[in-house]
């Protein structure tokens, strides 16, 4: 039987999620880099340059080596408005980004978690192919769905996760933890994270990950096509996929056709 896993042969990933963009963003950068964690910001670009969001001008240097992503032009509770008015916040939103990020924007996360359906649905046609939830689940499971992506948990809980995600012997297992930086009120907090960073960086079974690149490799292994008898694998996506059979390891180059 085939076990599939993250790039490296890694068996788990950590991903990090932070909206809205406020100037605290500066700090929880500088710490997620100290101990080389990668994270997504997903940024209202309508508030850019207003009190206390980050400046638009130093956005592209300032999330470097993270990953920019929407949460649309304003920030409004989007099962309130018209799906045109739904369609032009992550529109805007996602041009915007793409000229400080200088490459195509394709993560959400819903405003306030708000989202359904027809929200979703929007999305995808905006070209967004994942969004965040705010619903934490608890779990090391991927979704189903990506437009309805469920976190693991908020980073006031993510301490209590590290040793069952440790410990967590399923291929392919996602602690995914999501906040605000603003919400880092006191230094004890940020302590605190500090400590969660500390305890969970350095692992060698651990992809660290952003939204982005987690939801494209997942995406890349759902679509390889496998023969009927199971002795070969042909991948049209750009990723390169790992994955054992009887402890043997296999690289599917993009675009190969590779035997099992």
């Amino acid at each position: 039987m085939l076990h599939y896993y993250f790039p490296g042969f890694r068996s788990k990933a950590l991903t990090l999620s932070y909206d809205d963009g406020q100037i605290h963003d500066r700090r929880l950068v500088a710490l997620f880099n100290r101990y080389h964690l990668k994270a997504t910001f997903h940024l209202v670009s309508g508030l850019f340059d207003k009190d206390p969001w980050v400046s638009g001008r130093e956005v592209g240097e300032l999330y470097r080596g993270h990953e920019i992503s929407c949460h649309t032009l304003n920030h409004p509770l989007m099962n309130r408005i018209p799906r045109t008015e739904i369609m032009r916040e992550i529109w805007t939103d996602r041009a915007n980004l793409e000229k400080l990020a200088g490459y195509p924007v394709q993560g959400m996360s819903y405003p306030c978690g708000e989202c359904n359906e027809t929200i979703a649905e929007l999305c995808r046609n905006a070209g967004i192919i994942y969004s965040r939830t705010i619903v934490s689940s608890g779990k090391f499971s991927l979704p189903d769905d990506f437009l309805f992506w469920n976190p693991t948990c908020h980073h006031n809980e993510a301490e209590k996760f590290i040793d069952p995600f440790l410990k967590c012997y399923y291929d392919m297992s996602v602690f995914y933890v999501w906040g605000h930086s603003h919400e880092f009120q006191t230094e004890p907090d940020w302590e605190r994270m500090e400590k969660f960073c500390r305890k969970i960086s350095g692992k060698t079974e651990i992809w660290y990950a952003t939204n982005i690149e987690i939801c494209r490799y997942v995406q890349a292994v759902r679509n390889l096509v496998i023969s009927c008898n199971g002795t070969l694998a042909y991948n049209p996506s750009a990723e390169t996929i790992c994955c054992m059979n009887n402890e043997k390891r296999i690289e599917i180059r993009p675009g190969a056709v590779t035997e099992l």
